[in-house]
């Protein structure tokens, strides 16, 4: 009760703030959803209910959502809670820690994924009769000396944690430092049932490259140091749709500089321009399958950690990536063939032969299917 106070006590002070954030498309209806009850209401009562971030972490459980049946889902970001609700018609926006006490409702299982780590939330599904899961359990390298100096309070956590399945050793060590018990090592669950492409895109170019996932900075500083060569088409895919209109921009002035072809993926020309802006989610994928080289972004500037690799290793694509991924180490270890580079050592990439990707040990998706049923 103290921690749920205490909890309230911090929303009362950034309320304020969070009322002038609600005033930005990104946060409209998370915010308000979140931190003010607004059109979020309890939830049915279901078997099974899954804890995701965002977009990625969604996709990533919808083929365990799927083969599991009768589930719910609850989000933080706007974008998760679209995909989510591609998945089941069941989805909330997680509330604030204060409001799960009388939010939270009934289900045999709770099922987070990786580093959602909400007290409230386990310790109600747990005094509710729920089993609980933390599924693809990570502690990165960036983050474990923060988590260690909240120790108590992680201990304190997962004694409502039945049972953690990490993605590696590294993160079982880490984990068990910080309380965890019951912890077993099944592999990434993003190498299990990967995305697989919607749509069949003609290739129109000898080579195909892709700035993947893109944030601030990474697009304008890669192609300052980008130069393409004839048979080459480049594909700009940023990864939030808010900065569209900002790349959008940038891609403009860098092919009218070179004197390329230029469209946007949302205008349907066939992208038969030599440079092509991705201004619609969900593409990524069926993208990666024609394209020879990814650069993959979120890894080039600090503080974000970089993003998920292997849904362009599956295709084999050469991979090209920045070496800030704090993030996705222990994914990035399941995959040969990645080069890490800084800005500058990117044109000497595209000019070298470059090896394939390919997968390495990937995670067992029947075994974590029935770790989450209860059946081993």
């Amino acid at each position: 009760m103290i921690y749920t106070f205490f909890c309230f006590i911090v929303l009362c002070v950034v309320a304020p703030f969070l009322a002038l954030l609600c005033l930005r498309s990104k946060f409209k209806r998370s915010i308000p959803a979140r931190f003010f009850l607004k059109n979020n209401p309890k939830f049915k009562s279901s078997k099974y209910h899954f804890h995701a971030c965002s977009l990625g972490e969604v996709s990533s459980i919808e083929p365990i959502v799927k083969a599991l049946g009768d589930a719910r889902i609850s989000v933080i970001t706007q974008t998760g809670f679209n995909k989510a609700t591609s998945v089941t018609k069941n989805v909330r926006f997680l509330p604030f820690e204060c409001f799960l006490p009388f939010w939270f409702s009934k289900c045999d299982t709770l099922i987070v994924f990786e580093a959602e780590l909400w007290l409230n939330l386990f310790k109600f599904a747990k005094i509710s009769g729920a089993r609980t899961i933390l599924l693809n359990a990570r502690i990165s390298d960036k983050s474990y000396k923060s988590y260690l100096r909240f120790r108590f309070y992680y201990r304190y956590l997962f004694s409502y944690v039945d049972l953690v399945l990490a993605q590696s050793d590294d993160d079982k060590t880490r984990l068990e430092s910080l309380g965890a018990k019951n912890v077993k090592v099944v592999g990434n669950i993003k190498s299990t049932k990967l995305p697989k492409p919607t749509k069949n895109y003609a290739k129109h170019f000898e080579r195909s490259i892709i700035i993947a996932s893109s944030h601030e900075n990474e697009e304008k500083r890669i192609l300052q140091n980008l130069n393409l060569k004839d048979g080459d088409q480049l594909f700009i895919a940023p990864r939030h749709p808010e900065r569209f209109g900002k790349v959008d921009v940038l891609a403009k002035d860098f092919a009218s500089k070179f004197g390329f072809s230029y469209e946007k993926f949302s205008q349907n020309l066939e992208f038969k321009s030599k440079i092509v802006l991705v201004d619609t989610l969900g593409e990524l994928v069926n993208l990666y399958k024609i394209c020879d080289i990814v650069i993959l972004c979120g890894s080039f500037e600090p503080g974000i950690g970089g993003h998920n690799v292997i849904e362009a290793a599956q295709f084999g694509c050469k991979i090209i990536s920045g070496k800030f991924i704090d993030n996705q180490k222990s994914l990035y270890a399941s995959i040969d063939g990645i080069n890490l580079a800084d800005y500058s050592d990117i044109p000497m990439l595209l000019d070298s032969n470059l090896k394939s990707s390919s997968i390495r040990n990937p995670a067992n998706f029947d075994e974590i299917l029935k770790e989450l049923k209860g059946e081993k």
